[in-house]
């Protein structure tokens, strides 16, 4: 079985930016096993499968994974798919028209709307599929000791370390500068004593630092999934976005901002996010950004 495959940039406006993503847009003849082992051959942070939708009013069911798991939502697959999707206006022999696709995942549904400059695609942005969920909190010395930093380190004024979710659970701590930020180095050992697979995908460091047009910086960590570092993770900055809106005071809010990652591994991310909350609760969340087309080729199974 011969395959056809693209990758792409996604949250750059530049080649050899952002995080690299591969997509099979006609995936549907592969088995569970077949995915997981073409996803490690790319050994990319996730490669994106697609197959006819279960329901003919949505545009595909994606199926993403790690080169060591299936995900049931991520951020910059579902960009990078709709990016590929709606470039090539044809899915399983479907016209794709118009600006909004809808993607069917484990999570749930996410939509997703297209930017088109002079009708050229060259951006998307997803709506979470589920609501933001704050679970347990964690010590800031555990984190501390996970990412290899002291304990003064962490910043807790505005929220202590918690585990929080928009489909994909991950621990979120405030570091309190970009230096601190730059020099935090996961030890795989002590995360996967503490947390486990099953608990959350990977730890989201952030700080707040006014720098390469960007309002946040970041860094994601997810070494149990096979990805030691992740260049931009849409999963992650989404419930960000969302966590950060839970804890300003108004009731009401349009709460956005701009995040960088990537920057420290020499592949700078530029992520748009923003929350809608209502009646003191987080209503929805969006995350979205640039795309550049890389690579196509084929794949022999």
């Amino acid at each position: 079985m011969k395959l056809d495959f693209v990758t792409v940039d996604v949250f750059t406006d530049r080649k050899f930016g952002g995080n690299p993503l591969a997509v099979l847009s006609d995936a549907g003849g592969l088995s569970t096993e077949q995915m997981q082992s073409i996803a490690a051959e790319f050994n990319l942070a996730e490669t994106t499968f697609v197959l006819p939708p279960k329901d003919p009013a949505h545009t595909a069911e994606v199926r993403i994974f790690t080169p060591k798991a299936e995900m049931p939502f991520a951020g910059h697959p579902n960009v990078g798919t709709a990016f590929v999707l709606a470039r090539a206006g044809v899915c399983h022999g479907r016209k794709i028209t118009g600006d909004r696709l809808v993607f069917e995942e484990k999570a749930g549904l996410v939509p997703l709307d297209l930017t088109r400059e002079q009708g050229t695609v060259v951006a998307a942005r997803l709506a979470a599929p589920q609501k933001l969920a704050l679970g347990d909190e964690l010590t800031p010395e555990l984190v501390a000791e996970i990412c290899s930093l002291d304990a003064g380190d962490i910043e807790t004024g505005t929220h202590r370390p918690v585990i929080a979710s928009c489909g994909n659970n991950f621990v979120f701590a405030e570091v309190k500068s970009r230096t601190i930020l730059a020099k935090a180095a996961v030890r795989t050992d002590v995360l996967a004593k503490h947390i486990p697979m099953a608990r959350a995908v990977g730890i989201h460091l952030y700080c707040h630092a006014k720098e390469h047009g960007v309002e946040i910086q970041s860094r994601m960590f997810a070494p149990l999934y096979g990805v030691p570092e992740d260049p931009a993770t849409g999963s992650a900055n989404v419930v960000l976005i969302g966590l950060l809106a839970h804890f300003r005071p108004e009731a009401d809010l349009t709460f956005s901002r701009t995040i960088g990652q990537g920057f420290d591994m020499g592949r700078p991310s530029i992520l748009e996010g923003t929350a809608e909350k209502k009646a003191g609760r987080v209503a929805d969340t969006y995350i979205g950004g640039r795309c550049v087309p890389m690579l196509k080729g084929t794949i022999e199974v």
